[in-house]
């Protein structure tokens, strides 16, 4: 489990992935090789990582979340394929490890080929259905709770990056950046590491470093970015998660989608297609407490017509950059 400090740094990053430490430092009222060294400890103790990541709101990017059930040994197989490939991201094995749930990022012009063409193809997979992601209620760059319940009003505001902070030195003239094909070196970067100097920015990206300064403040500045951070959840206390596909009535779903957002349980809703139109996920201390949410909270929602859960065993893959096509790896899904 996470003390104060732990706690204070995790949501500092939540605000601003890239923050020296000297800021997160003397806003936690501790010294910056304190908070380097939490860092480290983090990493090493409990996966943290923060990720630049491009925001499917402004990149124009379509979202897909695909569940796949398959024999336990296939699935498995097929989960670490998913995985390796950078059109997938939150890779998860659910449901007494028979079940699949990933979100899958199709490029521009891809025309989809993950799903209608190297899955279909899979030997073992008994169902697969797909569900187009229409709106994100909560997830992205709205966090999760338990990340984001720790620093004061005052100290969240120390730490938020000013307009003219974001842009730096060179102050961009293009209002509304979008996220383009020559991005995706620099995506690439910051999605393995959203710390990232600029100079090893611009050794990955083979820009100049005040190119790279640059277009990373337009891309901060119009929200076609943000920074996630990923960090074992069992450290934040909750132990036990499991998706939630749930039907509503369409003319009350993005009543208990908003509802549903503000719930400490859940980091993350969004409305999908399909007959289990609304999918959240639950991250909660212990199977009592997942039961207790589930028979006392969500049905106060009488317009939530079915439930299912699927308990999740093991995430093989969290947050991943979005690459266009041109410079994706392919990896076969068999």
């Amino acid at each position: 489990m996470l003390d104060e400090i732990d706690r204070g740094l995790v949501h500092a990053l939540r605000i601003d992935g890239r923050a020296p430490f000297s800021r997160i430092g003397a806003v936690l009222g501790v010294s910056t090789q304190t908070v380097a060294r939490r860092y480290r400890r983090l990493m090493a103790a409990a996966g943290l990582r923060v990720a630049g990541l491009a925001d499917p709101r402004h990149s124009g990017q379509s979202q897909w979340l695909a569940r796949l059930t398959a024999a336990p040994r296939a699935a498995q197989d097929l989960a670490q394929a998913l995985a390796r490939r950078s059109d997938t991201s939150w890779v998860k094995l659910a449901s007494g490890g028979t079940e699949i749930v990933a979100v899958i990022h199709p490029a521009p012009g891809d025309a989809n080929s993950l799903l209608l063409h190297d899955i279909p193809r899979t030997s073992g997979i008994t169902a697969l259905s797909a569900h187009y992601l229409l709106h994100t209620y909560l997830g992205g760059p709205t966090s999760w709770r338990a990340q984001s319940s720790t620093l004061t009003p005052t100290q969240q505001e120390a730490l938020t990056p000013t307009r003219s902070e974001i842009r730096g030195p060179v102050v961009s003239s293009r209002e509304g950046a979008a996220v383009l094909d020559s991005d995706s070196a620099l995506l690439a970067a910051l999605g393995r590491d959203g710390r990232m100097s600029l100079a090893e920015l611009a050794e990955a990206t083979g820009w100049s470093a005040v190119t790279v300064g640059r277009r990373l403040a337009e891309l901060q500045a119009s929200g076609a970015i943000f920074f996630d951070v990923d960090v074992n959840p069992a450290v934040l206390g909750a132990t036990t998660s499991a998706m939630l596909w749930m039907s509503v009535a369409p003319a009350h779903l993005d009543a208990v989608a908003t509802a549903l957002a503000q719930h400490d349980e859940l980091a993350f809703v969004a409305a999908t297609t399909g007959q289990t139109n609304l999918v959240g996920l639950a991250l909660v201390p212990d199977p009592a407490a997942l039961h207790e949410y589930l028979v006392r909270r969500l049905p106060a929602y009488e317009s939530i017509r079915a439930l299912e859960t699927a308990p999740i065993l093991r995430t093989v893959k969290s947050a991943a950059p979005f690459v266009t096509r041109s410079v994706r790896e392919r990896t076969t899904v068999s």
